[in-house]
């Protein structure tokens, strides 16, 4: 199966939260985004809700409830008490979970899963309890232990941080490098049962290599380039040609 789409809509809120008016409406462009063919929808609800607000959730989630009942609705942030409640509340099919700061502008690494191992089981232990699916940000540093480690908190998937292939957009060999770690990294997580998510700066140029490399990706979410290209495309177009990228029949 080609991976799904999963369209951040972060970006979009960010821009919308530079006036305190209600557009860019970041429920609308999410509905045209799954009418154009997304499997679902991502947030990252910070603390100081500089992009998406706490307010959201409910309406995003009852777009994908009472419109589009096939997609998922995938919440990432840093598991706080403040985080999980929102995620109780919400109910998201899939909450992916970041070692983030909340002082930090973008997630930019995995979690350490020997040392906050007991940590993330009981989180994970807690949202699988309320049905939702979990995912954990990790580097795609090729480390096969670290991938056990992951596996041990009895989380359902890893989400590959692409950032570094991401950054590598001008340097061919430095991105073919980063491929082989991200791959050999989904290789170890699909051989102890682990399911392999990707995000952070994939674009319609990068994303077909690595879907080559790891075939059985299962998603992608996407919200910087994607926005970038939707306001040369449109979201609806742009939808399309991510998903192109994935692999997917248009």
């Amino acid at each position: 199966m080609p991976a799904k789409l999963s369209v951040n809509l972060n970006a979009i809120a960010m821009l919308r939260n530079r006036r305190d008016l209600p557009w860019p409406d970041v429920a609308h462009l999410g509905r045209i985004a799954l009418g154009a063919g997304a499997s679902g929808l991502t947030v990252h609800p910070r603390p100081d809700q500089r992009h998406i607000r706490f307010s959201d959730l409910p309406v995003l989630r009852a777009l994908i409830d009472d419109e589009f009942p096939e997609a998922e609705f995938n919440i990432e942030g840093y598991p706080t008490e403040e985080f999980l409640a929102l995620c109780e509340a919400t109910e998201p099919e899939q909450v992916t979970l970041v070692p983030d700061d909340p002082n930090q502008a973008t997630s930019d690494h995995g979690w350490d899963f020997a040392r906050h191992r007991s940590f993330l089981t009981e989180v994970v232990s807690r949202l699988k309890a309320k049905g939702m699916r979990v995912s954990l940000f990790a580097d795609g540093d090729g480390n096969a232990e670290a991938v056990q480690q992951a596996r041990a908190t009895g989380a359902d998937r890893i989400e590959l941080y692409t950032g570094p292939y991401g950054g590598c957009y001008d340097n061919p060999e430095k991105a073919a490098e980063e491929i082989d770690l991200l791959g050999r990294t989904a290789d170890a997580a699909l051989a102890v049962g682990l399911a392999v998510n990707a995000g952070h700066d994939l674009t319609v140029a990068n994303l077909p290599a690595l879907i080559k490399r790891i075939p059985k990706l299962a998603e992608v979410s996407i919200g910087h380039g994607l926005t970038a290209d939707a306001l040369e495309f449109g979201m609806a177009e742009t939808v399309r040609r991510f998903r192109h990228a994935c692999g997917q029949k248009i």
